[in-house]
């Protein structure tokens, strides 16, 4: 027992270091993809390093859940390819304990990691999303980073249009200044026109405040005549004059609360309530539209309306007696053809309108649908990622015991490439059940269902010590499924210690000769036969079998020969098959077989002489 608290404690340790490291990674690798999506919110605003601090520390509030699994799987394919590339996993498995049993301490420190991850996901990630939320949308409204360029107008102040023809970046003063300002309306624009000028802003960073010098302004005057072709003008000249821009450069927070309304600022509680609540609203729409669309646009008469109402339902039948219903037809072509147009005009309006309508209506309830459908999914997939963490554990452990490989290299690639299965499967089951062609609930547990069964399949593999990743099993197996052959490569050796017996090889090679011929015309003369006896009744043949395990015996035999010769027609020599299959390839093996042996016998024969 206390072999095995030691062995825990340092598994344990190994991990819980390798886990830190690789969940900073984790969530760099993730920070960096969000940045990426959202570059363009953050350059050419103007930010300050608090604002771009709050807005990463938000942002790593919130990829922290998805991190998690990442970091798991990454430090348990590292951990465990360690211990197996140390040999330490065999040590383990030779003192009797399995594998799964080396997993014990680990399994605990997953689930209560997936229960942080879930209390995360509850309780730090929407107020996180609420922040970030609100820090993007006053980004986006925030004033762009003033930047004039020379030679065009700048549109970028409101209700301003200011050229600068030449800027000097040394003193910072603008020269050859043209602004327009078209504050007071179009009707009466302001233009001035400087030789130079100098830009600042004020302390509250509220105000533009422009330094002009050597300069004309020139305004129309209110009231004149202005549809005349001289109309009244104000000309100013001055040697400096100061001109007022408002221009709010600061970041000014939007209500946080506006965002309460998104299902990723909601825990799980909040989620269940508001999704009965929006069910509710959708149910009540629902029957609503369909009241108003049965007595307007569809209208369907229906007898036991009005079950509950005898008077009413009375009233209905006698006002349906008295209709006659006039032949659409006749009362047509009665029509002058002034009113035929304005019938069939009429009649298209009202087809029209009764489109729009129902048109609005679907499209308001496929909204409430789609708000339904999310709130499901994000309260799904704060379960469903939570759970991830020890799905991944199960992947990752176990495939870093196969692989045994430890480091950065090949557990990385490994992890990576899971990953990405792992998002793309979620990514895609996701988005088609928002469309609403899946169940909500399913989408996010089908990752989990597809990486299931391969955790399950890798932890039995390795606690059994099955082989999986031996490409040589691989091949041999797609070989003897597919007739490949393996060529024979034999080369002279070395050392010899034991000469072959030349006369006894040569003997048994004339011996192994003939049965091939022999065994070669029977196969041609009963190809179908020996196909019914040894494929459909899958006998042994024995007389096959014979020749394969003779001619193995030879070879073995002239592999201890001095002559170059021998070893080239010993590498001509194919390894025979005795599985009942591919008697065409057999034939010209035993072709080959027949061929090689008669070059075999007779340089045997001559080294013999030369003997």
């Amino acid at each position: 027992m206390r072999i095995i608290k030691k062995l825990d404690q340092y598994i344990f340790k190994n991990f819980i270091t390798l886990f830190a490291g690789t969940f900073c990674i984790s969530l760099f690798a993730v920070m960096m993809q969000f940045l990426w999506k959202y570059v363009d919110e953050l350059v050419g605003k103007g930010l300050g390093m608090d604002v771009i601090a709050k807005f990463f520390f938000y942002a790593a509030e919130t990829l922290v859940p998805t991190a998690l699994p990442l970091a798991v799987l990454l430090a348990s394919l590292i951990a465990f390819g360690n211990l197996g590339e140390r040999l330490e996993l065999l040590s383990i498995k030779a003192a009797g304990i399995s594998l799964f049993r080396s997993f014990y301490s680990l399994i605990v420190f997953v689930v209560i990691l997936a229960g942080i991850s879930l209390y995360f996901q509850d309780v730090v990630g929407p107020q996180a999303q609420k922040n970030l939320l609100q820090l993007r949308a006053s980004m986006a409204q925030k004033s762009p980073e003033l930047e004039i360029p020379e030679g065009v107008f700048y549109d970028g102040i409101d209700g301003i249009n200011l050229y600068v023809k030449q800027k000097d970046e040394a003193t910072g003063m603008l020269h050859d200044v043209v602004i327009y300002n078209m504050r007071d309306g179009v009707d009466n624009v302001h233009i001035i026109l400087s030789d130079s000028a100098r830009l600042e802003t004020s302390s509250d960073k509220q105000f533009l405040l422009l330094h002009l010098y050597s300069g004309e302004q020139f305004e129309n005057l209110p009231g004149g005549m202005l549809n005349t072709q001289f109309a009244p003008y104000r000309r100013e000249t001055f040697v400096q004059k100061q001109f007022l821009i408002d221009f709010d450069m600061n970041l000014n927070l939007i209500d946080a609360e506006a965002f309460s309304y998104s299902e990723k600022t909601k825990n799980l509680s909040k989620l269940l309530v508001d999704i009965d609540s929006l069910q509710q609203s959708a149910d009540s729409l629902g029957h609503s539209y369909f009241n108003e669309m049965r007595d307007g646009a569809l209208y369907i008469y229906d007898p036991n309306r009005f079950e509950n109402d005898t008077a009413r339902a009375n009233e209905m039948k006698e006002k349906l007696a008295k209709v006659e219903t006039p032949v659409f037809d006749s009362v047509f072509v009665k029509m002058k053809p002034s009113e035929q147009q304005s019938a069939v005009r009429w009649a298209l309006n009202r087809v029209e309108q009764q489109q729009m309508g129902m048109d609005f209506k679907q499209d308001m309830m496929e909204r409430q649908d789609r708000a339904i459908r999310k709130h499901w999914i994000s309260f799904w997939q704060k379960i469903m990622m939570s759970l991830t963490c020890i799905l991944f554990f199960f992947v990752g452990a176990p495939l870093g015991a196969i692989i045994r490989k430890g480091g950065l290299g090949l557990p990385v690639v490994v992890a990576v490439i899971i990953f990405i299965i792992y998002y793309i499967v979620d990514t895609g089951a996701t988005n088609t059940a928002l469309e609403g062609s899946i169940p909500a609930w399913l989408g996010p547990c089908i990752s989990m269902i597809v990486l299931t069964p391969v955790g399950i399949f890798f932890t039995v593999k390795a606690n059994n010590d099955s082989v999986v990743f031996n490409i040589d099993s691989y091949k041999a197996f797609f070989r003897k499924l597919l007739g490949i052959r393996v060529k024979r490569h034999l080369v002279k050796k070395e050392v010899i210690i034991n000469d072959p017996d030349y006369p006894a090889v040569a003997e048994r090679l004339l011996a192994l000769t003939h049965e091939c011929k022999a065994y070669r015309k029977g196969v041609r003369r009963l190809l179908l036969i020996q196909l019914l006896i040894h494929v459909i009744r899958n006998r042994r043949d024995e007389k096959l079998e014979w020749i394969s395990n003779e001619l193995e015996a030879c070879v073995e035999e002239l592999s201890n020969a001095k002559d170059r010769a021998i070893f080239y027609y010993l590498n001509r020599l194919p390894i025979i098959r005795t599985e009942p299959r591919f008697y065409n390839r057999l034939r010209k093996d035993l072709k080959a077989v027949i061929e090689a042996n008669e070059h075999l016998i007779q340089t045997i024969n001559g080294y013999k002489k030369d003997i």
